[in-house]
């Protein structure tokens, strides 16, 4: 198993519909918990952007984390969200009527893999947006060329990755033996770091910047999601770490994850969040 891909894809040991929903919620707490990041990112983007964005493309949109980070940055600009889940758009709709922006954003299901004539015709683009995604495609290099073709000359390419899940706990969480975390991380995140700089370059973009975005947030600045956010999280590498994981190692985390339990994470009022997420920022010439 290909663990770094499948804990941030679609894919796991969930049913298909169960793992579907939970990825879902992950995804719209991680806009809730890491809103300072997300404007911090897009008011980058915005000092590159020359003029400001009016056609922006979300590839593998997923709930629509980016594209409301996106439609709060450029308030003129049309958003148009793809992902291959009608699950993960329908959602993104849902909350686009809900923040009042359903009017700047649509929603297109399709595999980036296969053909790109349905998003196409909203082209040419002013800025193509990639969270947490490329890694998923079966040809980045490939990807990357159309992401090229669809930008008008001068338009940006954002692609962020994030290194892994967050850390959340404090080293001793009063189950088990202390570092119950790092050794979670140690045995789940088996995959090297991507690196899309040479990828860019091949398609042509001129890169511009590549940031890499350390974040340390405690529970005040993460606000009343961070308790719902590092469960799903440590919920999802559980689904991992049954046969990477010792025994009792695997027990306390099934403590922590029990809302019944006195130390469940739910419960918890010391967790903090540690990460580490880096952006590529290029232009077509």
């Amino acid at each position: 198993m290909n663990t770094h891909q499948d804990t941030h894809g679609h894919n796991g040991h969930e049913p298909a519909a169960h793992s579907g929903v939970a990825l879902a919620k992950l995804l719209e707490l991680d806009g809730e918990v890491l809103a300072s990041y997300f404007s911090q990112l897009t008011g980058l983007l915005a000092e590159f952007a020359d003029p400001s964005p009016d056609r922006i493309l979300d590839l593998g949109s997923g709930p629509g984390t980016g594209s409301f980070a996106l439609a709060r940055r450029f308030p003129a600009a049309h958003v148009t969200a793809v992902d291959v889940s009608a699950q993960m758009l329908h959602r993104l709709s849902k909350q686009a009527s809900t923040h009042g922006v359903a009017d700047r954003i649509s929603t297109v299901e399709a595999n980036i893999d296969e053909s790109w004539a349905e998003f196409s015709e909203g082209g040419p683009y002013d800025l193509v947006w990639a969270a947490a995604f490329m890694h998923h495609v079966a040809d980045p290099a490939r990807t990357f060329a159309r992401a090229f073709e669809q930008l008008r000359p001068g338009g940006l390419v954002a692609v962020t990755e994030m290194d892994f899940f967050p850390l959340y706990l404090p080293e001793d969480t009063g189950v088990g033996r202390p570092g119950l975390e790092t050794r979670l991380h140690a045995a789940t995140n088996t995959q090297p770091p991507h690196e899309w700089t040479d990828h860019l370059r091949d398609a042509g973009f001129t890169l511009l910047e590549r940031r890499p975005f350390d974040i340390r947030l405690d529970a005040t600045q993460a606000g009343p999601s961070l308790n719902a956010y590092a469960k799903g999280s440590l919920a999802k590498l559980r689904s991992h770490a049954t046969e990477v994981l010792d025994a009792d190692d695997l027990a306390a985390l099934d403590v922590l994850l029990d809302d019944e339990e006195p130390h469940s994470v739910a419960r918890c009022d010391d967790l903090s969040l540690r990460t580490t997420r880096t952006t590529w920022i290029a232009r077509r010439p």
